[in-house]
């Protein structure tokens, strides 16, 4: 399985563009260990940008040791290295996984307040008018790198459970589980966004950098929303796998998830 590094995305959006796309071709297999990279000179004539360009990009690179320079033997690609602490999650079993998450690795409590919440935010929990919210924005760290940011709202009735200091040192799952709350579902959805400046700086990206987003709104039996999470992860240090298995015969043939040792679980970090 090969695990992605950290991203050194270059300032600039050209030496941005160009990292990118040499990026996706190592990481992705077009270019593998041991080739060798065109001139600076020619890299600038197939992106349209000049050597500085070029050369903010390749340093962008080396820096995440996805290339080294070799003398006689101009820009090769290496291999891609390990990343401590990168998380893999299978998204057919993802919610247990979340959850084993929140308890395998630390967080750091960046804001918490009370307060009206945003209207898509209401709706999505259901929450009558006039009703306040716990908010709380958290900084997940796996073997001490940030690899999430995490923003949570929660009813003020379920929130007056648990205070600043108890979301700071234990996951919000068990601080709901401790006020009673007993989970039923949840609707969850995965798309990407670009960093801004205040997550950047969090994650350690640059302004821009593509995230993967999750939000999720989960329910009690009642139908009643209890929480709203908006999760931002970093690529290079979250992923999300899923295995298929052909199923069916003939015409009805399709494409199903595996999904193995599933507990249920459905409330994460």
């Amino acid at each position: 399985m090969t695990q992605m590094v950290a991203s050194q995305v270059p300032d600039g959006s050209k030496a941005r563009r160009v990292y990118l796309l040499l990026r996706d071709e190592i990481l992705g297999g077009l270019l593998v260990p041991g080739d060798s990279l065109p001139g600076e000179l020619r890299l600038a004539e197939l992106h349209g940008v000049s050597r500085v360009t070029i050369r903010r990009a390749l340093d962008g690179l080396m820096a995440d040791g996805l290339i080294e320079r070799r003398a006689g033997s101009g820009t090769v690609v290496r291999a891609p290295g390990a990343q401590p602490g990168q998380i893999v999650a299978d998204f057919a079993t993802l919610m247990p996984q979340l959850r084993r998450m929140a308890e395998e690795t630390t967080a750091r409590l960046l804001s918490f307040s009370y307060g009206a919440p945003p209207p898509h935010i209401a709706e999505a929990l259901g929450l009558p008018e006039g009703t306040r919210v716990q908010r709380a924005v958290r900084l997940r760290l796996s073997a001490g790198l940030p690899f999430s940011h995490l923003t949570t709202h929660v009813p003020d009735a379920i929130a007056q459970g648990y205070s600043e200091a108890d979301l700071a040192t234990t996951p919000l799952f068990r601080l709901l589980e401790r006020r009673g709350v007993v989970v039923d579902h949840a609707r969850q959805t995965v798309s990407a966004v670009l960093a801004t400046p205040e997550v950047a700086e969090a994650l350690e990206v640059s302004v821009g950098a593509a995230l993967i987003s999750l939000t999720r709104v989960v329910y009690d039996a009642d139908g009643q929303g209890v929480e709203h999470l908006a999760a931002l992860y970093r690529p290079d240090r979250f992923r999300l796998e899923m295995t298929l298995n052909r199923v069916g015969t003939a015409d009805a043939r399709h494409w199903a998830p595996v999904i193995v040792g599933g507990t249920g679980d459905k409330a994460g970090p």
